[in-house]
């Protein structure tokens, strides 16, 4: 009789871009929460975009947006959690053939049922390789792992694909108010402070207006992006800038800069069940 074992995908990046002893990073995504401006009062977000740098150059901005998530820690229990390949060039989006993703805070199992019904598309892909050593996902995990109680993970690496193929399958998995959406960006790249702070705020309005056209210099994860607010478009969400900052402001130098941001998107009542 065959045994199958678990496939889960190791973490790449810890100790790069987040610490890789648990106790640490628990302080660490703890303190970055806790530093976070209460959330107002309002709506919970249905969605969000956040950076993926690491935690000392994005983490706090990263933060703003997830402490928005607080009030639905016991309501969350899906996550479709899509970013940009750095590493390996996918035509589409990019399914991980595994079972569960890990940090140092834990497992955290994959919807198998839901993405197992996204491979019909023709867009949807299969690669273990686009993930191995991506990071626009993974230093999202832990702090989805600290907001949250017991979830899954739809993981998505995006690649060559236009918005509506994004869009297509974010509206396959959109659900109700158990699914959160999350999108992995960071903005322009290596430009002098001054430069970088006008071409951000631009992206930044830009999102706001539900924009389908940014491009990779805008921010990296303008595909996914675009898909959110295509469909954004078509179900009259709301957007929100909640933080907009760049390394210059956080923890490097002001000749190089990488920018960052963070949204929340709300959903109309006519949308929310």
């Amino acid at each position: 009789m065959e045994h199958h074992y678990p496939a889960i995908r190791p973490p790449a990046v810890a100790g790069l871009f987040y610490p890789a002893a648990a106790n640490e990073l628990a302080r660490t995504v703890g303190t970055l929460l806790a530093a976070a401006p209460a959330s107002r009062e309002q709506a919970a977000p249905k969605a969000i975009i956040a950076p993926h740098a690491g935690y000392i150059y994005s983490g706090p901005t990263a933060a703003r947006a997830y402490a928005l998530l607080q009030p639905l820690r016991g309501r969350i229990r899906r996550v479709v959690l899509l970013g940009p390949t750095h590493r390996v060039a996918v035509r589409g989006l990019a399914l991980p053939d595994a079972d569960s993703f890990r940090t140092p805070l834990g497992d955290i199992p994959l919807d198998r049922s839901a993405m197992a019904a996204l491979q019909d598309l023709p867009q949807v892909v299969v690669s273990d390789a686009a993930h191995a050593k991506e990071h626009s996902l993974e230093v999202h995990l832990p702090f989805l792992q600290t907001i949250l109680e017991d979830f899954t993970l739809i993981p998505l690496a995006v690649g060559d694909a236009s918005a509506a193929e994004v869009a297509q399958v974010l509206r396959l998995l959109w659900g109700g108010d158990e699914t959160l959406v999350v999108i992995s960006s960071d903005l322009s790249h290596f430009h002098r402070y001054a430069d970088a702070q006008a071409l951000d705020r631009a992206t930044a309005t830009a999102i706001l207006e539900l924009r389908t056209d940014l491009d990779h210099a805008q921010a990296c994860g303008a595909t996914p992006v675009c898909g959110l607010t295509l469909l954004a478009r078509e179900l009259g969400l709301k957007s929100e800038l909640i933080d907009l900052c760049n390394s210059g402001d956080t923890c490097g130098d002001k000749d190089r800069v990488v920018g960052y941001a963070s949204f929340a998107f709300h959903e109309s009542a006519r949308h929310a069940h």
